[in-house]
Formats: structure tokens, C-alpha cells, sequence
């Protein structure tokens, strides 16, 4: 299922780190920032995590929330918000049901060998719980100041 721009975002329900229950009908009137990476604690879902915890203050300024997805369990994210002190809420989809629905789980190619796997990629979404914008792959250096300055566009219009 392919998602697009404008469109209604797919209603989800998953749990945080804390085993609380996310619903995406629970965050209208917010910006929502949807970033689906591999696994906790790899080297580029890292970077990722943590440029987006240091640009937390600017999200916050612009009425948006940060929300990471893995298929990781709570245990795990909490391990990976703790030693890297993160700031930032991470999801758990660990039957791919919500990241399929994204266009986030499908065939990836690594080093000419295809698998089936996370696609890093971003979903920003807007008050209404549209889609506001869609960066289909992502890479991990600089993407957070990306999203931010999409985000800052999208609201001076």
C-alpha cells in the first residue's frame, strides 16, 4: 500500500517504550514526525535518534512530536533511550503491520543481496493527520535538520 502526499495518513495504534498505547487519532493537532528505522542501537538508527533528540527544542516550537518505529520491543527501545539519554518516543511494530502500511517494510537490496526489511524512510504528517510529506528512503547524516526545515516551509505557506 502506498501512501501519498495529501492524502489521509493510515490510523495506527502501537506501543511506546513504556508499553503505552500510541493512536495516531490520539495526536491530532499536532505536527507528527513518523520516522521508521532497522533496529535500536545500530550505528545509522543512532545518528538518526539522536540528531533527532538534539533538535527537540525546535520540534517542540513548531507544535510537533518525534516518533521513531521498529520492529524492537519496549525493553529494547528503553535500553537505546537510556544510553544514548534520548528524547524522543520510539514505537514497536514487531509484526510489520503498521510499517507495510507506510511503504516502510518491503525489498531492500543490500550489497546485491535482496531482502525483506525496514526501509529507513519518513512520514511528516499534519494537524489534520494528513500526509504532509513523504521521504520514501532516507539516509541518516543531516535527515533530522531535513525534516525540520520541510517542517518550517510547510508552515510559513
Amino acid at each position: 500500500m502506498a501512501i501519498e502526499e495529501g492524502k489521509k495518513a493510515p490510523a495506527f495504534t502501537l506501543p511506546n517504550e513504556n508499553g503505552d498505547k500510541v493512536k495516531l487519532t490520539d495526536l491530532t493537532g499536532q505536527w507528527i514526525v513518523l520516522y521508521f528505522y532497522p533496529r535500536d542501537d545500530t550505528p545509522g538508527c543512532t545518528i538518526q535518534a539522536c540528531d533527532f533528540t538534539s533538535g527537540i527544542k525546535g520540534f517542540e516550537k513548531l507544535g510537533a512530536v518525534i516518533l521513531g518505529c521498529s520492529p524492537d520491543d519496549d525493553e529494547s527501545h528503553q535500553k537505546f533511550i537510556k544510553k544514548h539519554k534520548l528524547k524522543i518516543h520510539l514505537l514497536s511494530d514487531p509484526s510489520h503491520r503498521v510499517m507495510e502500511k507506510y511503504g516502510a517494510w518491503g525489498e531492500k537490496n543490500m550489497y546485491g543481496k535482496i531482502t525483506q526489511g525496514v526501509i529507513r524512510s519518513t512520514v511528516l504528517i499534519d494537524p489534520a493527520g494528513r500526509v504532509a510529506k513523504h521521504w520514501k528512503r532516507v539516509k541518516t547524516k543531516g535527515h533530522a535538520e531535513s525534516v525540520s526545515q520541510v517542517l518550517k516551509q510547510l508552515q510559513s505557506n
